[in-house]
């Protein structure tokens, strides 16, 4: 099956739909599902050092017989590597891990830490070929314009919580000038019910002979969002991808877009981020 791609502010075109690995265990869990989704027309992962599982990505990727330039592969730093010097170490130990020659998107994955000083040895990985891109993940402060103020090479993609529930329509706004696309973790609510069983998607589900997360994953898409829905389920992984053969209206996207309530399902505040993800470190 065909997916979309957007074309990111640096000229490079990203899979509009991926596969997310948070809390797939390391090993073969994380393998199989990487290379099921593969096989089925899946070209973006999205992992990260925090989740562990970066070796099994790799893998995947090397064994699944599609040539690396059609893979996308986005993964993240945690805080514990960010500063000059000490990110450049973390990225050289990230591409080890991977194997895979080099990293499509690489993202900051939290606002705390040296986060500037990690940004210009990310900027000086882009310039030696080591990344094709690099971002943000969860940076909706005002650091999130701190970087981008002094950034020589302008974010390309910031990940975030972002659903119905949740449309950050003033980030979005934010990042404009930049040129930069939303990821969207979270993408079903957390799986909240709820959201899920909205009328509105109960009656489009309906109309187009999909399920109510098949509906909300394609308004995803038409919004210019980027996702990566978990699941290591073979029939889900195929489900969730099976979302390009129809298309929402306007008015069916109008509907959608006034369920948007400003609710969050993580809340953290600046202070409980700084305490919780400086008090801890992946393991290498």
């Amino acid at each position: 099956m065909k997916q979309s791609y957007i074309t990111l502010n640096n000229g490079e075109k990203i899979p509009q739909f991926g596969m997310g690995v948070f809390m797939v265990p390391e090993g073969e869990e994380t393998k199989k599902a990487c290379l099921d989704a593969l096989k089925m027309g899946y070209r973006h992962i999205d992992t990260a050092h925090a989740y562990q599982n970066e070796r099994s990505v790799g893998e995947a990727v090397r064994e699944s017989g599609i040539p690396r330039g059609e893979i996308f592969v986005t993964s993240k730093l945690w805080p514990s590597e960010y500063g000059e010097g000490k990110t450049m170490a973390g990225i050289d130990k990230m591409l080890e891990r991977l194997n895979i020659g080099y990293i499509d998107l690489l993202l900051l994955h939290q606002q705390v830490g040296d986060y500037m000083g990690a940004w210009k040895d990310m900027e000086k990985a882009v310039e030696q070929g080591k990344v094709r891109s690099i971002g943000l993940s969860n940076f909706e402060s005002d650091r999130l314009e701190e970087v981008c103020s002094a950034a020589k090479i302008k974010p390309a993609a910031l990940q975030v919580e972002c659903h119905p529930y949740f449309q950050q329509r003033e980030l979005k706004k934010r990042i404009a000038p930049y040129g930069t696309v939303i990821e969207a973790w979270y993408p079903i609510g957390h799986g909240d019910s709820g959201l899920i069983n909205e009328p509105v998607f109960t009656e489009l589900a309906k109309k187009y002979g999909k399920t109510n997360v098949q509906i909300i994953l394609r308004w995803h898409i038409q919004e210019g969002n980027v996702i990566f829905p978990k699941s290591t389920n073979p029939q889900h992984i195929k489900d969730n991808f099976d979302i390009f053969d129809f298309e929402l209206t306007d008015e069916e996207m109008a509907k959608i877009s006034s369920l948007d309530r400003n609710v969050r399902f993580y809340n953290a505040s600046l202070e409980q981020q700084e305490a919780q993800f400086t008090a801890w470190s992946p393991a290498d």
